[in-house]
């Protein structure tokens, strides 16, 4: 019994959240509410003309056919032409309209959805694949898109059509209402046994195509790595293995809801028998029941049945369009990256900076730095150094408030990081990365992401500062040279000198140049190296390196080992303390 009721519990709670999604899913409808309005009319319009024209054919048998009155045919002949008339007219305008209304909406959802992006932290990002967060922008976000262009009107229109039809029915005859009407408790039950199965199957299809989506656009974006290690076989092994889970959910999915039609088509023809029969047996014995009246009947039925059917149908694509919202507001309600209360805009523009007593881990229970504590003093050069994974990167990440210590504190200018926005750390800052991304446009753009509202003459500046003006003449439109997204007719060195130009015309107080000479030809390497000094004249910087003799000037190096901090002092202090920064000075130029 207990496992009853909670199987209850778990299908009313689900009701409950399908029916917040669709609430949430109208808001963003009814922000056009005077569309919405002339479209209700225009339903309403259109609905009294497709039951109004089997009333006035049923009423036109029994006086012309059965009683031989032929006065009334040609007001009959207008209202019917008329009624066609304004039917169609209706449902083009009505479907003009709603497509209109639906897109706006779109528009609103989508842009809210990626501005929900923009505002969530890194930590986010981390945690999940980019093709699956794609897959919620594109295939969920269409699928809602193609649910509100129809089935919002499909929707309305039944609901408005058996209502008006039953009305009429009953009026006309309520002994054929209650055999017509014999249909719906049967309807109803087919309907509640297939919908209980296409709901979770249209989430697991959605699901899946998220999964799938990912899977490809990493495989994609590691084409070479699986070329180069012969993993073709194993890649596709999964690949078929995602697409059948795919394959099984969706067939799931199509088959149940496609048998709607088919059982709504059977008892269909059922009802259509029923009438047909009792009510010429009615006509025949003398009842009240004409033959026009048996014809309308006839239709109605037919019509009866066809908004339920409609509704059935869009029934499925709602399950499947609330699946694809659920997705997105997922990602909507995430808890945004925010400055904490209080915290104010800070110009910070001396550039010290003082970690105390860090300790931070990337899960819970674990800490990847320990008790980090050093103090960088204005246009001092600070150097991390250590093995793979000691926490030189974090504590750049740290700097960067992409995550939040849990326990110390950190300082710049004397002011503690959590006293001051987001926005005032990290306009203080630019960083210059391993892997310099570069965005799909112009050099031109892509220099002056570090500052949108810099001049043509400073992105110039910026880029012979860096030492990129010279190869960027050279190429066929020169800085209005459009890049594609995998950055394809540069080097990779020429891409980094471009980022070191980015942070040039940043103007930042405090630079972070994470692994910038790794990977770069020996030529291209003196360049960058004559470029970040410049760069980092007059600025606090902090470098992380795995090249000991580019770090050799620096004011202060930091020895991380296991997360903490083993050493630290200038590289002529730390040779001569004979310690773990000396072994690795010994061993580098041993094998170099």
């Amino acid at each position: 019994m207990a496992i009853v009721n909670h199987g209850r519990a778990t299908d009313r709670a689900e009701l409950t959240d399908q029916w917040g999604t669709i609430k949430r899913l109208s808001r963003y409808l009814l922000h056009e509410r005077k569309k919405m309005i002339g479209i209700g009319l225009l339903i309403l319009g259109s609905t009294i003309g497709s039951v109004g024209g089997p009333l006035l054919i049923g009423f036109a048998i029994d006086d012309w056919i059965v009683n031989q009155q032929t006065g009334t045919i040609w007001p009959l002949l207008v209202g019917l032409v008329s009624l066609f008339i304004g039917q169609s007219v209706t449902l083009w305008i009505q479907q003009f309209l709603m497509i209109d209304v639906a897109q706006n909406a779109i528009f609103r959802l989508r842009t809210e959805l990626f501005h929900a992006l923009q505002q969530l932290p890194i930590p986010f990002y981390d945690k999940r694949r980019h093709g699956e967060l794609m897959s919620r922008v594109t295939n969920d976000v269409d699928q809602i898109s193609n649910t509100l262009n129809s089935a919002v009107i499909q929707i309305v229109s039944s609901v408005l059509t058996l209502g008006t039809i039953t009305a009429l029915m009953i009026w006309l005859s309520p002994t054929l209402t209650v055999i017509t009407l014999m249909i719906i408790p049967l309807m109803f039950l087919s309907i509640k046994w297939i919908t209980k199965r296409t709901g979770p199957s249209f989430k697991e299809t959605q699901k899946a195509v998220g999964d799938l989506n990912g899977y490809i656009e990493e495989t994609v974006s590691g084409q070479k790595l699986v070329k180069a290690f012969s993993q073709e076989e194993r890649v596709l092994a999964e690949f078929e293995e995602k697409s059948s889970r795919l394959k099984k959910a969706a067939y799931r999915a199509q088959l149940f809801s496609g048998a709607i039609p088919k059982v709504m088509n059977l008892l269909n023809n059922g009802s259509f028998a029923l009438i047909a029969g009792v009510g010429g047996y009615l006509a025949l014995t003398g009842t009240q029941v004409t033959v026009g009246v048996i014809v309308i009947f006839v239709e109605y039925a037919r019509q009866f049945t066809r908004p339920l059917n409609d509704l059935a149908n869009q029934f499925n694509t709602l399950l499947s369009a609330i699946a694809g919202a659920e997705r997105v507001f997922a990602i909507m309600d995430e808890p945004k990256e925010a400055s904490k209360d209080g915290a104010k805009d800070v110009d910070l523009t001396r550039g010290k900076v003082e970690f105390k007593d860090i300790s931070f881990g990337y899960e819970e229970g674990e800490r990847t730095i320990k008790d980090i504590s050093f103090t960088a003093n204005p246009g001092d050069t600070v150097a991390f150094v250590g093995p793979t994974g000691a926490g030189k990167t974090t504590v750049t990440n740290l700097l960067g408030r992409f995550y939040e210590p849990q326990e110390g504190q950190i300082f710049i200018d004397d002011i503690p990081l959590d006293k001051m926005t987001l926005h005032s750390t990290r306009q203080a800052m630019a960083f210059v990365l391993q892997d310099p991304f570069l965005f799909e446009g112009t050099i031109r753009e892509n220099i002056r992401y570090g500052r949108l509202q810099a001049s043509d003459e400073e992105v110039i500046e910026a880029a012979k500062l860096a030492n990129a003006h010279r190869f960027i003449k050279k190429l066929p439109r020169g800085y209005d040279t459009v890049l594609s997204q995998d950055d394809s007719g540069i080097s990779q060195g020429q891409r980094q000198l471009l980022s070191i130009a980015r942070a040039f015309i940043a103007k930042p107080t405090i630079l972070i140049l994470d692994e910038a000479t790794s990977s770069i030809d020996t030529i291209t390497e003196i360049y960058i190296q004559e470029a970040l000094k410049r760069l980092m004249v007059g600025r606090t910087s902090f470098v992380i390196a795995h090249r000991l003799n580019t770090i050799r000037q620096a004011d202060q190096i930091i020895v991380l080992k296991d997360g903490e901090m083993i050493e630290s002092g200038t590289h002529t202090e730390l040779v001569r303390r004979r310690g773990f920064y000396a072994d690795l000075v010994e061993k580098q130029t041993a094998i170099s």
